[in-house]
């Protein structure tokens, strides 16, 4: 995809997803506007580390904002939030293939990155659109109409 049919997807994903109106934290927002920017201009792992961190923000926003507990994990979020199953597993998916990239364990075992790297860039642009989705899936979770 080019960052013109990027865009498009994106568009296409609000007109599928919005039907009213969201409330959104600026915390949220930013985030929101740099995942997407990110996704669109190919900087696809970018894009992945920020549409996780807006949906943490937004989740947290939305559901647990009066909560007395302000250390949730990202993992708790997830779990305790009201959103559909399916949903939840996208999230936990996202999150635990952000958490590869930026907790890496053994910065020498990069053979695959040397080897394969088209397969990585493919993967990468793969997750990318799944992080764009999920981020847009859960924003619009709970709309005014």
């Amino acid at each position: 995809m080019n960052e013109q049919e990027k865009w498009e997807y994106i568009n296409t994903l609000d007109d599928e997803l919005l039907i009213g109106n969201v409330i959104l934290s600026e915390w949220s927002t930013f985030l929101i506007r740099d995942a997407e920017t990110a996704f669109c201009k190919g900087a696809n792992l970018a894009a992945i580390s920020v549409a996780v961190a807006g949906i943490e923000s937004h989740l947290r926003f939305e559901y647990f904002r009066d909560s007395t507990e302000k250390r949730l994990r990202l993992y708790d979020l997830i779990e305790n939030a009201p959103i559909p199953h399916e949903l939840k597993a996208d999230l936990h998916k996202l999150r635990q293939y952000r958490n590869k990239w930026v907790h890496v364990e053994d910065p020498e075992d990069d053979q695959e990155l040397l080897d394969r790297p088209e397969y990585v860039e493919e993967e990468l642009e793969k997750m990318a659109r799944l992080a764009i989705r999920a981020l847009l899936q859960t924003i619009y979770l709970e709309q005014g109409i």
